[in-house]
């Protein structure tokens, strides 16, 4: 590509306009107009350049290819703008592009077309198989049941232990159960956990089950029971704090002792 930059007086002092020659492609021999600031910021169109000059330059009569000031192009868009509705008024054809749609069909008035979005009145049936979310499996956390987290030892680890307020519901439901239901649904819904919220599903949960909730009963969770966690939480925090203090403690005096016995050699 070849670059072409100069100065451009119909701008305020220290911008540059610079011209980009094509040289290869369909489009070998076109060029494109880009616009530097005195800062350095460079501008692709006259739209961007109007935006970022505000009041301080009027760039009506402005012509973003050249770079110069050209009156006659404003007075021939006025002049264009004067036939238009000149010839609206005297019913002549409309340009689609910047009014109202008008109706194609034979008419023997040309009457404006209401485009309707939206009927509130009506019952959109919806298409089961084009529905975004897929109906999901009754139970389907049971087939997380035997399988357990271990250690690099390949040690088992411990479950945790769920608070009492949370009651699991279904046949053959377990704590382990509850707790793989209740961490997918964190993890698969933006929708607030609440359980299982319906009393019938309780006794039947095969019909009345809520598939997005976890099988579980309906529960709370209160004031009391957020700053518990966060006590936790800190409690977690702290003793982390102090067996990292203590480790850095200990590899600073295992260094040390390393140094010494070394200097003593």
């Amino acid at each position: 590509m070849e670059k072409r930059k100069s100065d451009c007086p119909a701008l305020p002092p220290g911008w540059k306009k610079e011209e980009v020659i094509r040289k290869s492609g369909l489009s070998a021999g076109k060029s494109d107009v880009y616009y530097y600031s005195p800062t350095g910021k460079k501008f692709r169109s006259k739209p961007q350049l109007s935006r970022h000059l505000g009041n301080s330059v009027d760039l009506a009569c402005f012509d973003f290819r050249t770079g110069k000031m050209m009156p006659g192009k404003l007075q021939k868009n006025k002049q264009r703008l004067r036939h238009d509705q000149a010839s609206m008024a005297k019913g002549g054809k409309p340009d689609l592009n910047t009014t109202l749609p008008i109706r194609q069909t034979a008419s023997i008035f040309k009457q404006p077309v209401t485009k309707v979005t939206s009927h509130p009145g009506n019952k959109v049936k919806t298409d089961l198989q084009r529905a975004t979310e897929q109906p999901r499996q009754l139970f389907w956390e049971r087939r997380l049941k035997g399988l357990r987290s271990s250690d690099v030892s390949e040690e088992v680890l411990r479950t945790m232990d769920l608070p009492n307020g949370l009651q699991s519901i279904g046949l053959h439901s377990s704590d382990e159960t509850l707790l793989s239901a209740i961490a997918s649904a964190l993890h698969m819904s933006s929708a607030p956990i609440t359980g299982q919220t319906s009393v019938a599903a309780e006794k039947n949960p095969a019909i009345w089950l809520n598939t997005s909730q976890p099988l579980c009963k309906a529960f709370t969770v209160t004031d009391e029971h957020i700053r518990e966690q966060e006590l936790k939480v800190q409690q977690a925090r702290r003793s982390l704090e102090e067996a990292l203090m203590a480790n850095s403690l200990a590899q600073a005096a295992e260094s040390k002792t390393e140094l010494s016995e070394g200097k003593a050699a």
